[in-house]
């Protein structure tokens, strides 16, 4: 879940986007956004997939499977 949260913000902010932007980008809310990289929640899948393709990565490689 840690390496998750810390995925998903660094490629956030490399692109230089708000949770705000990005949640619309994808389709949940910022406060979605924030709680995902506080380790609060975790994503359900069909918004696993919304990040992979965004970002263009891997879900595995979200997740922490590989690098």
């Amino acid at each position: 879940m840690k390496i998750f949260a810390e995925r998903l913000k660094e490629l956030r902010l490399e692109e230089g986007l708000s949770t705000k932007k990005l949640g619309k980008l994808i389709g949940v809310s910022d406060v979605a956004i924030s709680r995902w990289e506080r380790c609060e929640r975790i994503p359900n899948i069909e918004s696993l997939v919304a990040i992979a393709k965004y970002f263009k990565v891997s879900a595995d490689y979200l997740c922490g499977l590989e690098d």
